[in-house]
């Protein structure tokens, strides 16, 4: 890993980034990013964290001896469908207590048939370390019962032999599971290139130009997934993820929680003042 990475590029953002209007898919005017400033501030993060170690085993890792990646089919030992609930518990709380609410949900039942039959009570319990109990419960129940109806079995695996827009249609069809959470399962559990945007992607990609401001997290979506290479958009997503977790520059702009780190280590300072004096 280079402990002196290469001088960041300059953003240039446009004077007129806040009258850009989106179209059904992105900012077609808006120039930003590049693919040589993600990979820069891929590259700067990477230098400054680390690949993050919890994102590590969903990340590509054989390439074919014609130099193609191949996608891995998922973690050993992890199904499509835990990956979807293990990642609707990860909605309105921190990591680590989703994390432990999914392993006591599958410590408490040893099946998902087991979890459709169980009472409501005793799902809400298994998971309550994980907040939103009650409707993270009916929403994991109401998931599980419309596999049963739908197709005979509990069961998400089909979903690796569809196409992303084929995946985002059959996901989008439960209740309570959005954009975001689709992205991340097509990401982390089907290995398909895509970049959600989560509470730290949204907040560091505005204030870094490479969204306008007025964009809500949906164009946000959009607009990044457009412009951000395939082969960069698993890393810098993780590492944005990260970053916006541990900087406590970034989470003072972004007005969360103050962390331990210093002001003056933020990698993507010269990023953020670029896009101030825009």
């Amino acid at each position: 890993m280079p402990k002196n990475p290469k001088r960041k590029r300059a953003l240039s953002p446009i004077r007129s980034l806040e009258t850009l209007k989106p179209s059904s898919e992105h900012y077609p005017d808006l120039p930003f990013p590049t693919p040589e400033q993600c990979r820069d501030v891929r590259d700067a993060l990477l230098a400054h964290h680390g690949f993050p170690e919890e994102f590590a085993k969903y990340r590509r890792s054989t390439t074919s001896p014609l130099g193609a990646e191949t996608a891995v089919d998922g973690v050993a030992g992890e199904t499509v469908l835990d990956g979807l609930v293990s990642t609707l518990l990860s909605q309105n709380t921190t990591e680590s207590n989703s994390r432990r609410a999914f392993e006591s949900l599958k410590s408490a039942f040893p099946t998902w048939e087991h979890v459709l039959a169980a009472e409501s009570k005793l799902v809400e319990d298994a998971i309550r370390c994980g907040g939103l109990a009650a409707t993270k419960a009916a929403r994991i129940k109401s998931i599980l019962r419309a596999l049963k109806d739908k197709r005979g079995q509990i069961c998400l695996e089909y979903l690796r032999h569809l196409s992303v827009d084929e995946v985002k249609t059959e996901l989008s069809m439960f209740k309570g599971i959005g954009p975001k959470t689709i992205a991340c399962v097509l990401m982390f559990h089907l290995q398909r290139d895509d970049f959600p945007v989560d509470t730290h992607v949204y907040r560091i990609t505005r204030d870094i130009g490479w969204v306008p401001m007025k964009a809500d997290r949906e164009q946000a979506y959009l607009h990044l997934n457009n412009r951000i290479p395939n082969d960069l958009k698993f890393d810098l997503n993780c590492l944005l993820v990260t970053h916006g977790r541990l900087c406590h520059r970034c989470a003072i702009r972004g007005g969360s929680q103050k962390t331990s780190r210093s002001f003056t280590s933020c990698p993507l300072a010269e990023y953020q003042k670029s896009r101030r004096v825009s």
